[in-house]
């Protein structure tokens, strides 16, 4: 699939709860979250069959999201089944780590696992399912500092679930860190060192206006440029590698003297950011969505509870490619519509 811009369209990312188990201030920042109700949102069945149109038009990667999709029952069964659909060669999972060390049996999500496999940890459960790649949230290293940021103090239990995917051997494992000026200047540098003691690779990301009006502002907005002068003022002049990709929009440099490489992702401050995006968005509630900074979204829900044939499911997915914008509207004095949690991460 192609935009009318030149996107070539080849990741979707699905999001399959709103729910989650942290309240991070950026993404779900009100303690009371109205969750959505079952019927609501789109069931395992439902997600794969809409997985399987997107692989037929081009789609190889997928990547589950939330919420936390950890919280949600039955995952790793889920993701064994997309891990199987013809044309997808990479499978990813976005998490924020904390339910990684549980065992199947204890999360309740025995699935299609034999009985000998259920004392297995979720990671080892995820590797086994297909997941090629895992994303995990660490914002900073202080154990207190972390608590405030996500609402819970679960540090400990995200150090041992990235100490339990590394033991699991994925091919890729990043850790993501939203910079907040005030917050986490002090730990982009402890960051870096604890990345390279495990030959991890850390991606900076700059905070979107998503949520509410109240998660960006002047005081707390930290740029990729400010974070980059902060961690050269330490390391010396980062060295730009602009042929280390991923599959996401981040730029990467390698940290002078070391075989490490850290991510800069600034959706505010890049005005190229938008020019190789080749995704699009599944939230939990069945809304197609062709960018994650606007407003338009397309229910492919209600077609497809409605008995749509799958030519007109591949028809709706090329209509919404073909409404893709050229850029997002993040610096356009954008206001959130939905909170992140709701979108999916």
């Amino acid at each position: 699939m192609q935009d009318r811009h030149g996107h070539r369209i080849s990741y979707l990312r699905v999001s399959i709860t709103d729910r989650c188990n942290e309240r991070c201030t950026y993404c779900m920042p009100v303690e009371l979250q109205e969750w959505l109700p079952r019927a609501e949102i789109l069931t395992y069945e439902e997600n794969l069959h809409v997985i399987r149109i997107a692989a037929e038009l081009g789609v190889t990667k997928i990547r589950i999201t939330g919420g936390e999709p950890l919280t949600r029952r039955g995952v790793i069964d889920f993701i064994g089944q997309v891990a199987q659909v013809a044309g997808i060669r990479d499978l990813g999972i976005s998490t924020n780590g904390t339910l990684l060390t549980r065992s199947v049996a204890e999360v309740g999500d025995l699935g299609r696992q034999p009985r000998s496999a259920t004392a297995a940890t979720v990671a080892r459960a995820l590797r086994a399912a297909g997941v090629r790649s895992l994303n995990i949230s660490l914002d900073t290293l202080d154990r207190q500092l972390y608590a405030q940021i996500t609402g819970r103090d679960f540090h400990s239990q995200v150090l041992a679930g990235i100490d339990a995917a590394l033991a699991v051997g994925f091919d890729q494992l990043k850790l993501n860190c939203v910079l907040m000026r005030g917050r986490n200047e002090d730990d982009l540098v402890p960051l870096i060192e604890f990345a390279a003691e495990r030959n991890l690779i850390l991606r900076f990301i700059e905070l979107m206006p998503v949520s509410t009006t109240e998660v960006l502002d002047d005081h707390n907005f930290m740029s990729i440029l400010h974070a980059q002068r902060l961690i050269e003022s330490h390391f010396g002049a980062l060295i730009p590698e602009p042929s280390f990709r991923t599959n996401g929009p981040a730029t990467y440099y390698q940290v002078p003297g070391r075989n490490q490489w850290i991510g800069f992702i600034g959706a505010m401050t890049n005005l190229h950011f938008c020019e190789s995006c080749n995704k699009l968005r599944l939230t939990c509630d069945g809304k197609l969505r062709p960018c994650l900074g606007s407003y338009l979204e397309f229910d492919i829900m209600k077609p497809l509870r409605g008995g749509a044939s799958d030519e007109e499911l591949r028809q709706f997915f090329l209509d919404v490619v073909e409404r893709k914008p050229e850029q997002h509207d993040f610096r356009n004095n954008y206001q959130p519509d939905r909170k992140m949690i709701a979108i999916g991460g």
